[in-house]
């Protein structure tokens, strides 16, 4: 593991497998998030859905929406994060990872909506392999002997993962770019799911947040793969792990965009969350009590972007019995 930037923690999947685990969880523990390189992602699969995302966005604003709909949550989205206030210098394309939704999706999207559908399944079917082996790799370095409890989680065919295009356009106020100014893109917040996978072009932008509340920014590297551990997985390993809190600045210091795919693992709704049986001891008793994700994801869209959510769940909580209103979906 070296540290990129001189911060961030890098894992090479090409080395021997015991010490990647090891790398892993260290990286977990400590950070929330790591770069993945030798990922085994074929670059063309990436190439091919940049393009696609980059072919859409050139697309004018009122074309965007009337082609892929207002994301209420899945379609197109600008500047609007969510449903409670939340907004930031990007526009956004929000897919289910379903095959028969990203085909559906694909006819409106796109021109030419089998080749659309074929470059997005493609890139979902590689980076959930991806993900599943970085998850299957945590498993082992957290001594669990069900190896592919986690992965098995986002592997399931009702799996609720999402792949998302995130676009930062470059400014063009010539103002802006003489006092190179920076602008909130995506504010601050964790991610509600298990495990996230990000991959950007060579414009930074991302930054993550330490314990100490300083801000560390991750430098651009298109042969990567970002890590984010998410809330659920925080969960999972009663805490061991930390669900990192991130954010995307904008720069006028350079004339290109930035743009990001995100594909976020995830588990079928009706699927139960609690802390795995070996993260817990007499000395580090369950942290949370079991839930969800319907109820966790209904518990989500209810808050703001910056707002906490695994807090809600804690079993010292005096106030885990949620509201009616965050109750589960019947």
């Amino acid at each position: 593991m070296g540290g990129g930037g001189g911060h961030v923690p890098v894992v090479d999947l090409s080395r021997k497998r015991s010490q990647v685990s090891e790398l892993i969880v260290k990286a977990c523990q400590e950070y929330g998030f790591f770069k993945v390189v030798n990922h085994g992602v074929p670059n063309d699969i990436i190439a091919r859905m940049e393009k696609e995302g980059l072919d859409f966005f050139r697309r004018p604003a009122t074309e965007k929406e009337i082609a892929a709909g207002p994301a209420k949550p899945f379609g197109y989205g600008s500047k609007n994060i969510g449903f409670n206030g939340d907004v930031g210098e990007v526009e956004y394309l929000l897919l289910h990872t379903n095959p028969l939704s990203v085909s559906q999706a694909s006819e409106a999207i796109s021109n030419d909506p089998s080749n659309f559908s074929s470059v997005v399944n493609d890139y979902i079917d590689a980076v959930r392999e991806l993900a599943c082996e970085i998850l299957d790799l945590m498993a082992e370095g957290l001594r669990v002997p069900d190896k592919s409890v986690l992965s098995r989680l986002i592997r399931d065919v009702d799996s609720d993962s999402l792949i998302r295009l995130n676009h930062y356009p470059s400014s063009s106020s010539a103002r802006d770019i003489k006092e190179h100014r920076v602008r909130v893109g995506f504010g601050e917040h964790s991610d509600p799911q298990i495990l996230t996978l990000l991959k950007s072009n060579e414009v930074g932008g991302l930054q993550i947040s330490l314990e100490d509340g300083v801000w560390v920014p991750v430098p651009p590297d298109p042969s990567s793969f970002c890590v984010n551990v998410g809330d659920l997985l925080q969960v999972l390993t009663n805490g061991r792990f930390v669900s990192v809190r991130h954010r995307a600045m904008t720069s006028s210091s350079t004339r290109k965009s930035r743009m990001s795919m995100v594909y976020f693992g995830t588990p079928s709704l009706h699927a139960w969350i609690s802390p795995l049986p070996e993260t817990i001891t007499a000395e580090t008793p369950s942290l949370y009590r079991p839930f969800t994700w319907a109820e966790f994801k209904k518990a989500a869209y209810s808050l703001r972007l910056g707002d906490s959510r695994v807090d809600l769940f804690r079993t010292h909580n005096p106030h885990y019995d949620l509201p009616a209103s965050l109750s589960p979906p019947q």
